[in-house]
């Protein structure tokens, strides 16, 4: 079968579900499902800001995994609500080892796409005795150049229009330091301030993250509700240069050194560019590449989802990399 005419698995309800009281006032939504007892893995969302959906549950052969899922601090089902207090990676981290503790597993595949991908290398490489494989998407170690590709000067160049209208809210002697000035109208602006500069945010997220347009994206990204939580917590993470140091993540590769896994990386990706899941390639060769033709960022993109099932499927059956 081709790898464009691969699909997501069949649609599947969650066997357990609740809430994970971490400490600090913050309560996690998780759920679970596939085979109880079968192949463990943990699935990683995007953003910071995103959350689980149904589909998510849908990258992994149910009559293999048992895959726990779960909306991260502040995001999605999770409680309280767009709650930025003790909210740092190393937070999500922590959350993690207790998600595992909680199902009793000793290590676990996991999975991540996006922010997902960035938390699930600084999972792996805190704890590598815990990960049994990494399957990364969309890959981003958050440095101050990618940051500054994505939201000042870079996917600009590509998407003139997009930027036109992304910049629009903030005043043109703020536009050196676009991440500051969204913070900034976000946490200090007016209400309608607050909810232009939401929508503004999230709008070009949506806009640039795939290779051709996609409006109900857009739209999705642009209603209120969703916007202000999603922007006002990837802000959050991102003025805090998501509390990892500059060029952390690709110098601690050593780490995952025993870790099988799979990058996949659209070409085409404007908000995570391409040279990333290359130089993280380069630092941790027991991983495989693939640089997906004609594709984006989204994990739907043609190509991207049959990488990913393929990835699944591969490291399900336990296959060796040499393999392959």
């Amino acid at each position: 079968m081709h790898l464009n005419e691969i699909a997501l698995f069949p649609p599947i309800e969650p066997y357990g579900r609740g809430h994970l009281d971490v400490g600090d006032g913050h309560a996690v939504y998780w759920e679970r499902v596939g085979t109880r007892g079968g192949k463990p893995a943990v699935f990683l969302h995007g953003g910071p800001g995103g959350g689980c959906t149904p589909d998510s549950r849908r990258f992994f052969d149910p009559a293999i995994y048992d895959v726990l899922l779960f909306d991260q601090r502040g995001c999605g089902r999770s409680t309280p609500h767009a709650e930025l207090r003790e909210n740092t990676t190393w937070h999500l981290v922590r959350d993690i080892e207790r998600l595992r503790m909680m199902i009793g597993v000793e290590k676990w595949m996991v999975f991540g796409g996006s922010w997902g991908a960035t938390l699930g290398l600084a999972y792996a490489e805190k704890h590598p005795e815990r990960v049994s494989e990494l399957v990364l998407r969309g890959v981003s170690t958050m440095t101050r150049a990618e940051l500054d590709w994505c939201y000042q000067s870079g996917a600009s160049r590509i998407f003139p229009d997009l930027w036109e209208q992304f910049a629009s809210p903030v005043p043109v002697a703020e536009r050196g330091d676009m991440i500051a000035a969204y913070r900034r109208l976000l946490t200090n602006g007016e209400a309608s301030e607050r909810s232009r500069a939401a929508a503004a945010w999230c709008t070009w997220e949506a806009g640039t993250s795939r290779l051709l347009p996609d409006i109900e994206l857009v739209e999705a990204f642009a209603d209120p509700g969703f916007a202000r939580a999603f922007a006002h917590i990837e802000l959050h993470y991102f003025s805090h240069a998501c509390w990892l140091e500059e060029g952390q993540l690709l110098r601690d590769a050593e780490r995952l050194a025993q870790i099988p896994g799979t990058i996949v990386h659209g070409r085409y990706d404007m908000l995570c560019c391409a040279r990333t899941a290359w130089d993280l390639h380069k630092a941790w060769p027991r991983a495989a590449l693939h640089l997906v033709e004609g594709a984006g960022h989204a994990a739907s993109e043609p190509g991207m989802l049959g990488r990913l099932i393929e990835a699944t499927n591969f490291h399900g059956r336990g296959e060796s990399r040499a393999e392959r």
